[in-house]
Protein backbone atom coordinates (compact mmCIF):
# COMPACT_ATOMS: atom_id res chain seq x y z
CA UNK A 1 0.00 0.00 0.00
CA UNK A 2 1.03 3.49 -0.62
CA UNK A 3 0.37 6.29 2.02
CA UNK A 4 -0.49 10.20 0.73
CA UNK A 5 0.11 12.41 3.84
CA UNK A 6 -1.69 16.03 3.12
CA UNK A 7 -1.99 19.10 5.40
CA UNK A 8 -5.40 20.19 4.29
CA UNK A 9 -8.57 18.54 3.11
CA UNK A 10 -8.55 20.68 0.13
CA UNK A 11 -4.90 19.62 -0.99
CA UNK A 12 -6.45 16.13 -0.50
CA UNK A 13 -9.71 16.39 -2.22
CA UNK A 14 -8.41 15.74 -6.07
CA UNK A 15 -6.87 12.53 -4.86
CA UNK A 16 -9.94 11.47 -2.70
CA UNK A 17 -12.75 12.14 -5.58
CA UNK A 18 -10.54 9.78 -8.04
CA UNK A 19 -10.64 7.23 -5.54
CA UNK A 20 -13.46 3.91 -5.48
CA UNK A 21 -14.27 1.59 -2.37
CA UNK A 22 -13.83 4.70 -0.37
CA UNK A 23 -13.88 4.23 3.94
CA UNK A 24 -12.81 7.05 6.10
CA UNK A 25 -12.60 7.00 9.75
CA UNK A 26 -10.85 9.59 12.15
CA UNK A 27 -7.41 8.24 14.07
CA UNK A 28 -5.59 10.26 16.58
CA UNK A 29 -8.28 13.30 15.42
CA UNK A 30 -7.06 13.18 12.01
CA UNK A 31 -8.84 12.06 9.14
CA UNK A 32 -7.91 8.48 7.43
CA UNK A 33 -9.32 8.06 3.97
CA UNK A 34 -8.59 4.26 2.61
CA UNK A 35 -9.37 2.96 -1.01
CA UNK A 36 -8.56 2.25 -4.49
CA UNK A 37 -7.12 4.62 -7.00
CA UNK A 38 -6.00 3.04 -9.84
CA UNK A 39 -6.34 -0.11 -9.07
CA UNK A 40 -4.44 0.47 -6.10
CA UNK A 41 -4.98 0.49 -2.66
CA UNK A 42 -3.87 3.49 -1.14
CA UNK A 43 -4.52 5.44 2.17
CA UNK A 44 -4.76 9.45 2.36
CA UNK A 45 -3.74 10.78 5.97
CA UNK A 46 -5.06 14.55 6.17
CA UNK A 47 -2.45 15.61 8.63
CA UNK A 48 -2.69 19.15 9.50
CA UNK A 49 -0.81 21.76 8.71
CA UNK A 50 3.18 22.63 10.30
CA UNK A 51 5.89 20.12 10.81
CA UNK A 52 3.70 18.86 14.35
CA UNK A 53 0.85 17.70 12.32
CA UNK A 54 3.35 16.55 9.48
CA UNK A 55 5.70 14.30 11.60
CA UNK A 56 2.57 12.70 13.65
CA UNK A 57 0.51 12.26 10.98
CA UNK A 58 3.67 10.38 9.37
CA UNK A 59 4.45 8.14 11.68
CA UNK A 60 0.82 7.60 12.11
CA UNK A 61 0.83 6.32 8.74
CA UNK A 62 3.70 4.13 9.20
CA UNK A 63 2.42 2.13 11.65
CA UNK A 64 -1.28 1.13 10.93
CA UNK A 65 -0.39 0.77 7.22
CA UNK A 66 3.05 -0.10 6.83
CA UNK A 67 3.28 1.44 3.40
CA UNK A 68 5.78 1.04 0.63
CA UNK A 69 6.19 4.51 0.66
CA UNK A 70 4.82 7.63 2.03
CA UNK A 71 3.73 10.81 -0.97
CA UNK A 72 3.12 13.97 0.09
CA UNK A 73 1.22 16.25 -2.00
CA UNK A 74 0.34 19.84 -1.61
CA UNK A 75 0.83 23.15 -2.71
CA UNK A 76 4.40 25.23 -1.81
CA UNK A 77 5.65 28.74 -2.44
CA UNK A 78 7.68 29.34 -5.33
CA UNK A 79 11.09 31.52 -4.52
CA UNK A 80 12.44 31.89 -8.40
CA UNK A 81 11.65 32.29 -11.44
CA UNK A 82 12.40 28.56 -12.20
CA UNK A 83 9.20 27.95 -9.87
CA UNK A 84 5.60 28.79 -12.27
CA UNK A 85 2.07 29.54 -10.73
CA UNK A 86 -0.01 26.27 -11.41
CA UNK A 87 3.14 23.97 -12.25
CA UNK A 88 3.51 20.75 -10.52
CA UNK A 89 7.22 19.85 -9.56
CA UNK A 90 8.63 17.23 -7.72
CA UNK A 91 11.13 17.93 -4.94
CA UNK A 92 14.58 16.29 -4.58
CA UNK A 93 15.47 17.52 -1.57
CA UNK A 94 14.42 19.71 1.76
CA UNK A 95 15.74 21.59 4.14
CA UNK A 96 14.13 22.74 7.57
CA UNK A 97 14.72 26.10 7.50
CA UNK A 98 13.23 27.30 10.38
CA UNK A 99 16.02 24.83 12.43
CA UNK A 100 18.52 26.56 14.08
CA UNK A 101 21.69 24.82 15.95
CA UNK A 102 24.50 27.10 14.25
CA UNK A 103 25.71 28.18 17.51
CA UNK A 104 26.21 24.84 19.52
CA UNK A 105 26.95 22.47 16.34
CA UNK A 106 28.66 25.09 13.81
CA UNK A 107 26.94 23.45 11.50
CA UNK A 108 24.90 25.31 8.28
CA UNK A 109 21.05 26.37 9.17
CA UNK A 110 18.67 23.97 8.90
CA UNK A 111 21.13 20.80 9.78
CA UNK A 112 19.62 18.39 12.23
CA UNK A 113 21.21 17.05 14.89
CA UNK A 114 21.88 13.65 13.50
CA UNK A 115 23.05 14.75 10.29
CA UNK A 116 26.15 16.65 8.91
CA UNK A 117 24.01 18.63 5.96
CA UNK A 118 21.13 20.18 5.69
CA UNK A 119 19.33 19.32 3.03
CA UNK A 120 17.17 15.99 3.10
CA UNK A 121 17.03 13.67 -0.54
CA UNK A 122 13.94 11.83 -1.68
CA UNK A 123 12.70 9.72 -3.83
CA UNK A 124 12.57 11.03 -6.97
CA UNK A 125 10.37 10.17 -10.61
CA UNK A 126 11.57 11.42 -14.15
CA UNK A 127 7.62 12.49 -14.96
CA UNK A 128 8.27 15.88 -13.70
CA UNK A 129 10.98 18.64 -12.82
CA UNK A 130 12.79 18.66 -9.90
CA UNK A 131 13.13 21.50 -7.44
CA UNK A 132 14.69 22.08 -3.89
CA UNK A 133 12.45 22.94 -1.24
CA UNK A 134 12.56 24.55 2.32
CA UNK A 135 9.78 23.61 5.29
CA UNK A 136 9.56 26.02 8.07
CA UNK A 137 6.02 26.69 10.52
CA UNK A 138 5.87 30.20 8.95
CA UNK A 139 3.71 31.37 6.01
CA UNK A 140 4.36 34.87 5.22
CA UNK A 141 6.04 37.66 3.42
CA UNK A 142 9.11 38.22 5.53
CA UNK A 143 11.78 39.22 3.21
CA UNK A 144 14.81 37.89 5.96
CA UNK A 145 13.12 34.52 5.25
CA UNK A 146 12.68 35.26 1.67
CA UNK A 147 16.84 35.82 1.78
CA UNK A 148 17.46 33.05 3.88
CA UNK A 149 15.57 30.72 1.42
CA UNK A 150 16.68 32.27 -1.73
CA UNK A 151 20.11 33.46 -1.05
CA UNK A 152 21.78 31.22 1.67
CA UNK A 153 19.54 27.89 1.46
CA UNK A 154 19.07 28.31 -2.54
CA UNK A 155 15.45 26.86 -2.39
CA UNK A 156 13.21 26.58 -5.11
CA UNK A 157 10.09 26.57 -3.15
CA UNK A 158 8.60 26.70 0.71
CA UNK A 159 6.35 24.57 2.86
CA UNK A 160 5.14 23.96 5.82
CA UNK A 161 4.74 19.94 6.23
CA UNK A 162 7.38 18.41 4.01
CA UNK A 163 10.23 18.91 5.98
CA UNK A 164 8.71 17.09 8.60
CA UNK A 165 7.39 13.85 6.74
CA UNK A 166 10.82 13.54 5.02
CA UNK A 167 12.78 13.13 8.33
CA UNK A 168 10.24 10.82 9.94
CA UNK A 169 10.86 8.76 7.07
CA UNK A 170 14.34 8.86 6.79
CA UNK A 171 14.38 7.38 10.73
CA UNK A 172 11.52 4.70 9.68
CA UNK A 173 13.58 3.70 6.43
CA UNK A 174 10.39 4.62 4.38
CA UNK A 175 11.03 5.95 0.78
CA UNK A 176 8.92 9.06 0.63
CA UNK A 177 8.12 11.39 -2.47
CA UNK A 178 6.91 14.99 -2.69
CA UNK A 179 5.03 17.02 -5.30
CA UNK A 180 4.09 20.37 -4.96
CA UNK A 181 1.89 22.62 -7.14
CA UNK A 182 3.35 26.41 -6.67
CA UNK A 183 0.32 28.68 -5.45
CA UNK A 184 2.29 31.73 -4.79
CA UNK A 185 5.00 33.32 -6.22
CA UNK A 186 7.82 35.62 -4.10
CA UNK A 187 8.03 39.10 -4.38
CA UNK A 188 4.46 39.03 -6.79
CA UNK A 189 2.37 40.78 -4.33
CA UNK A 190 0.84 39.29 -1.07
CA UNK A 191 1.58 35.56 -0.70
CA UNK A 192 -1.98 35.34 1.46
CA UNK A 193 -3.84 36.63 -2.01
CA UNK A 194 -1.92 34.78 -4.32
CA UNK A 195 -2.77 31.59 -2.72
CA UNK A 196 -6.50 32.24 -2.28
CA UNK A 197 -6.75 33.16 -5.75
CA UNK A 198 -4.83 30.44 -7.47
CA UNK A 199 -5.63 27.59 -4.82
CA UNK A 200 -8.07 25.73 -7.41
CA UNK A 201 -5.94 25.88 -9.91
CA UNK A 202 -3.31 24.25 -8.20
CA UNK A 203 -5.61 21.48 -7.09
CA UNK A 204 -6.80 21.03 -10.64
CA UNK A 205 -3.11 20.40 -11.86
CA UNK A 206 -2.49 18.15 -8.79
CA UNK A 207 -5.71 16.23 -10.13
CA UNK A 208 -4.76 16.08 -13.04
CA UNK A 209 -1.27 14.36 -11.97
CA UNK A 210 -2.02 11.98 -10.15
CA UNK A 211 -1.65 8.70 -12.15
CA UNK A 212 0.93 9.35 -13.21
CA UNK A 213 2.18 10.05 -9.83
CA UNK A 214 0.70 6.78 -8.38
CA UNK A 215 1.64 4.62 -11.12
CA UNK A 216 5.53 6.32 -11.48
CA UNK A 217 6.19 5.80 -7.25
Amino acid sequence: MKCFVIAMEKEARPIIEKMTKVKAYDCYERRVVIGKLCGKKVAVIICGIGKVNAAAGTQCAIDIFKPECIINIGTAGGLNEKCAVGAVYGVSEVVQYDFDLCQINGTAMGTLDEYKTNYLPLKTITKFPLRRLGTGERFNDNNADYKLLSKELNADLRDMECGAIVHVCAHAHVPVYAFKAVSDTALSGSTTDQFLHNLELCMKRIGNSVEDILLNT
